[in-house]
């Protein structure tokens, strides 16, 4: 996990975070509602300067919102959001010039080369013909794209796309950078890539505010998270403090039928400090314990009998999966119907 040292917010959950000196981002009371639904409701968070911030939640809980009105693309309905002390309502102009952003589909233009894409990129951003062509060749080799640059976009696969698309969030430079579920569609290669060059930015001092489906990706790189829920915040800290929310260890175990499941679920009932989680259509249990290595042979000594049935059996310590499932009761790839949070967000600072 990329560390800066920085605190990006206290653990609270039930008002702002403390800020100190150093914040880059500013969110107080956020409000945002299309129409009758209320997608952000008075969502708070800070991110320090040079650190990685993980926004985490299912599906339709708001994390899009809150990336495209700190953007600029939305106008928040109330309360006070600042990227690198400039109101994003007020000072606009200024704060798109010194962020990038990356939203969820790549918006790059089919018909350009991927050269020509990055060279129009940093023209926009007025940086000027000779530094809008360096820029652009050493992005494209940065992210393995020199062999592609004089090929239209439309001849790149979906990971090649997404790429050039980060590639483009970059060509200014920004101190501020928006990554909106940024390695969706990557192969694992291209993503473990990407999961370097983001600490990288970090490393260099650049702000990143992370939104992502991958619970593996937060964990490695945000210094701290902020999962939100139906528009509001419904817990924050590090991996390790989310983690501890869940407790201890998690005895797992799958059978062939279903049908023996409920009756192990009583026989090892005694051994549980929580209610059990069955899932995979009634075959697998997910039992939270307190202890190690005597917990499954205790386990096993009350299967015995019925262990013919079980086809993996293991301890195993709560990840973030586990942290979603506990405070929001769904999975993190759950999908709500009927998301107003879920449109495409304009892909950069200035495009």
């Amino acid at each position: 996990m990329h560390a800066t040292g920085k605190s990006a917010g206290e653990l609270s959950v039930g008002g702002p975070s403390v800020r100190g000196m150093t914040d880059a981002i500013v969110v107080e009371g956020l409000v945002k509602r299309y129409g009758a639904t209320t997608a952000l409701d008075g969502v708070d968070l800070t991110v320090a300067e040079g650190s990685v911030l993980g926004l985490l939640g299912p599906n339709g809980a708001g994390k899009t919102t809150v990336v495209r009105t700190l953007a600029t693309l939305l106008a928040p309905d109330a309360g006070r959001v600042e990227v690198l002390g400039l109101d994003v309502g007020r000072g606009a102009d200024q704060v798109r010039a010194a962020i990038g952003l990356t939203g969820q589909y790549a918006a790059v233009d089919e018909y350009l080369t991927g050269y020509e894409n990055l060279e129009m990129v940093g023209r926009l951003y007025r940086l000027g013909k000779a530094e809008s062509r360096r820029r652009a060749g050493e992005l494209l080799e940065r992210f393995d794209l020199t062999d592609a640059a004089n090929r239209p976009a439309k001849t790149y696969s979906g990971g090649m796309r997404r790429r050039l698309d980060i590639a483009a969030s970059l060509i200014n430079r920004p101190r501020v950078l928006f990554l909106d579920e940024p390695t969706t569609g990557l192969d694992p290669r291209s993503r473990l890539a990407m999961w370097e060059f983001i600490a990288e930015l970090a490393d260099g001092g650049t702000t990143i505010l992370l939104t992502t489906q991958y619970l593996e990706e937060a964990d490695r790189l945000a210094d701290r998270m902020v999962v939100i829920d139906r528009g509001r915040v419904i817990a924050r800290g590090t991996a390790d403090e989310l983690k501890a929310q869940v407790g201890g260890q998690r005895l797992e175990l799958t059978v062939t039928d279903a049908a023996v499941l409920p009756g192990m679920v009583e026989r090892l009932r005694p051994l549980a400090v929580d209610e059990p989680n069955v899932g995979d259509q009634g075959r697998r249990l997910s039992l939270p314990v307190s202890g190690g290595a005597e917990v499954l042979v205790e386990a096993l000594r009350r299967l015995d009998g019925g262990t013919a049935q079980i086809v993996d059996v293991g301890l195993r310590r709560p990840d973030l999966d586990d942290v979603f499932l506990a405070l929001t009761g769904r999975a993190a790839e759950e999908v709500a119907a009927d998301d107003p949070t879920a449109e495409p967000a304009t892909t950069g600072g200035a495009r």
